[in-house]
């Protein structure tokens, strides 16, 4: 008996010593930021660069493996070897090949080799093993020069440090006319002001036609000489003006030495990038700025803390850190910004945003955005309605001030709609609706087909993309009625309730799938539901019937009932492509004719909640989140979308998703980890707990708020909103009662 008690004591003392020695551990690795992966999203199909920014920054300073192509549409293709340089913008996570404005590019006499595909501009050989990256900082070895390159970035400011080898001929070349994919040149312009200041801009077109980017570099050290030149002509002065504009600093390093380069960008005017880089980082070394930008990045990754494996952290806050990637900062310190047709405009609120990538982020995002960047949301809306203001219209996907109507919808509305009834006051509601109304009622993108017909028509034109655009319309419409009916607009909430049950006008009763229709309203044969054709976007009709979140007992109705509902859901998730399918490039993902890897298909495992069979959702959301995102270059299965691809993520691993993006409402599925704390607005929080969830433990037994049961699989936004606990019970087999 004395030696049972001996062990006992020792097994504690053991326990004791285990714990504290695991908690140093942790200790080790106590910030968040460590847990990042930057890489995630660089290799495959996720489109996402390494490089250093700040949340939502104007400045994305990243590496250009200076190759065009689709792999590298964000300048940066993991399998790559080369890098031509690092420029000051770039997209996260989109199939559109746009910016890289302002390449810098440090070089020696060691440097031989040229690009044929980058104009046989010089480039360095890299390797993985000498790059090193984290939130607000990228560095890397040039292997060519021997130079070691790092890169960080305040909101408007990228920051370089070079530190150079032993070398009377080292350079560092500032090149405006590099471009890749869809960006062009159409002007440049660099002056020379002193020996440590340099200024000028980049104008370029693209998906944006009309990019404008000016800049000023500050040095830490003056160059020995520079030359300028246009294209392949020197330039005899101190400035030059083209497409083809750059400038090269000339050093003699006798001894290693560093140079730091201070680059400040703005949309408005040489002077507006001035009073940036004076805002921003006047009187800052590298390590300073550094160290805020990394501080910034833990003050905003802290406002959810989680507990779980090492393996989950890593793969929630990489997919965090790049939800926080976009919209993006536009307006300069001084609330200046380029508008729309090239307008110089004041902000009307505290920051004008850019970048929004609507058709992505309206369905999770956003709704996302109004629980963990609250203070963000207003100046979300405000920008919009700002871009309403200069264009008639509020944006579909705008880019650099301007608007290149990629995609379809009008989702700037859900988004609006969403913050107004979610209690944002920071915009006025009249001019929201007003600039809601105006979208839906123009005369462009098929509008006035749809508004005529209750549907757009097929026909064989490029990206007609008939039913989805019929069908995210009538989405948007419902929105707009909801808007109107708050606002006691009662003939247009009646006109508008009618256009949101426009999906009808393509549901076909006897296919159970929503299909293309003739100008004369016949549904167009032949018609195969997994095919891909122009009739969808990006998808086919196995992915779009499902999207009626406005109504969707009135699609379970339509389809036949649950009992059909649930037979037609479970064969989503079963009927797999065969090896003779022609799958485009976005299909990806793949869980039967579910993918994943785009957005159309984000909401449909939740939808098992609507019909009574919410197990089914809770092993799908899990099934998704383990076989879909890696903590590896290769970890997303397709384009991440500024921030779609990771707010899916976050939130079906907190167990909450917004099926109706603008309804207050999230369904409810399995947590991913055992406990999540969400910092709120005004000192509150949102704790969600599932003490016993496990890779066996995936079923939902019982869910209490606030100690109270949950009758039912969703939970509002204005419950979590206030704070509390949202507590789960878990088991290895689902209970078929909660439901």
């Amino acid at each position: 008996m004395n030696n049972f008690k001996l062990i006992i004591v020792l097994s504690v003392f053991v326990g004791i010593f285990s714990s504290c020695n695991q908690q140093q551990n942790d200790n080790n690795k106590s910030r968040t930021i460590d847990y990042v992966n930057v890489f995630m999203g660089t290799d495959g199909p996720g489109n996402t660069y390494p490089g250093a920014t700040t949340p939502f920054g104007m400045v994305q300073l990243s590496p250009d493996n200076g190759l065009p192509g689709w792999d590298r549409i964000a300048g940066y293709f993991y399998p790559d070897s080369t890098i031509a340089g690092f420029s000051h913008t770039h997209l996260t996570g989109t199939g559109a090949g746009d910016l890289y404005d302002i390449l810098v590019m440090p070089y020696n006499s060691r440097f031989t080799e040229s690009l044929v595909d980058n104009t046989y501009r010089p480039y360095s050989k890299f390797d993985h093993s000498d790059e090193n990256a984290s939130p607000g900082y990228y560095s890397v070895l040039l292997k060519s020069s021997g130079i070691k390159a790092e890169l960080t970035a305040t909101d408007r400011v990228g920051v370089h440090r070079y530190t150079f080898p032993k070398d009377e001929d080292s350079r560092i070349a500032i090149d405006l006319g590099f471009a890749m994919n869809w960006d062009a040149v159409t002007d440049s312009y660099i002056r020379v002001v002193d020996k440590q200041t340099i200024e000028g801009y980049r104008f370029s077109k693209g998906w944006a036609r009309d990019q404008k980017v000016y800049f000023v570099v500050k040095l830490s050290k003056p160059a020995v000489r520079v030359s300028l030149s246009q294209g392949d002509k020197n330039v005899q002065s101190a400035s030059t003006q083209g497409i083809a504009s750059k400038i090269v600093l000339h050093y003699q390093f006798s001894e290693k030495d560093e140079v730091e380069l201070k680059v400040a960008l703005s949309s408005v005017s040489i002077n507006g990038a001035k009073k940036n880089l004076k805002a921003e980082a006047s009187g800052k070394n590298f390590n300073q700025i550094l160290t805020a930008t990394q501080n910034k990045w833990e003050k905003e990754l802290s406002k959810v803390k989680v507990s779980g494996t090492n393996h989950q952290k890593r793969i929630f806050y990489s997919n965090y850190y790049h939800l926080l990637l976009a919209p993006t900062i536009y307006s300069d310190v001084d609330g200046k910004y380029k508008g729309v047709g090239g307008q110089i405009t004041q902000s009307s609120g505290d920051i004008h945003y850019d970048t929004f990538s609507l058709w992505d982020t309206f369905r999770t995002a956003h709704p996302l955005f109004t629980i963990i960047e609250s203070e963000r949301v207003n100046d979300f809306v405000l920008s919009m309605l700002d871009h309403y203001k200069q264009s008639g219209r509020l944006p579909v996907w705008s880019l650099a001030g301007e608007e290149t109507n990629m995609m379809i919808g009008y989702h700037a509305v859900p988004v609006i709609v969403d913050a107004y009834f979610k209690g944002f006051k920071g915009f006025d509601p009249n001019l929201a609706y007003e600039a809601c109304k105006a979208s839906a009622m123009v005369d462009e993108r098929q509008i006035d087909e749809y508004k005529k017909k209750g549907y757009i028509a097929f026909n064989k034109g490029h990206e007609n993309w008939s039913v989805s655009k019929t069908l995210e319309y009538a989405y948007d419409d419902w929105c707009i009625a909801q808007f109107a009916k708050a606002l006691n607009k009662e003939a247009d909430y009646v006109y508008f309730s009618k256009r949101a049950e426009n999906w009808r006008n393509v549901y076909d009763t006897r296919s159970t799938f929503m299909r293309a229709k003739t100008i004369d309203g016949d549904f167009v044969k032949p018609f195969i539901a997994k095919e891909y054709t122009n009739d969808f976007c990006e998808s086919n009709a196995w992915q779009y019937v499902w999207f009626v979140p406005q109504n969707i007992n009135g699609l379970v109705d339509a389809i036949g009932g649950k009992e059909p509902f649930v037979c037609k859901l479970d064969s989503m998730f079963s009927f797999y492509p065969t090896k003779d399918d022609k799958l485009p490039i976005f299909s990806t993902g793949m869980i039967g004719q579910y993918a994943h890897g785009n957005e159309p298909s984000h909401h449909v495992a939740y939808l098992y909640n609507y019909v009574g069979e919410p197990w089914k959702t809770q092993a799908l959301t899990r099934r998704i989140i383990e076989s879909q995102y890696f903590d590896k270059p290769d970890g997303y299965c397709g384009n991440e979308d500024c921030g779609q691809m990771s707010a899916w993520l976050m939130m079906s691993a907190m167990g909450i998703y917004p099926v109706n993006p603008a309804d207050g409402n999230y369904a409810i599925t399995s947590p991913w980890m055992s406990h999540f704390e969400i910092t709120l607005p005004k000192g509150k929080k949102l704790v969600i707990d599932a003490p016993e969830v496990s890779d066996s433990n995936i079923y939902i037994q019982s869910v209490m708020w606030n100690g109270v049961l949950l009758t039912k699989p969703f939970i509002s936004h204005n419950k979590i909103m206030d704070g509390g606990v949202l507590h789960f019970e878990m088991g290895p087999e689902p209970n078929k009662e909660w439901k």
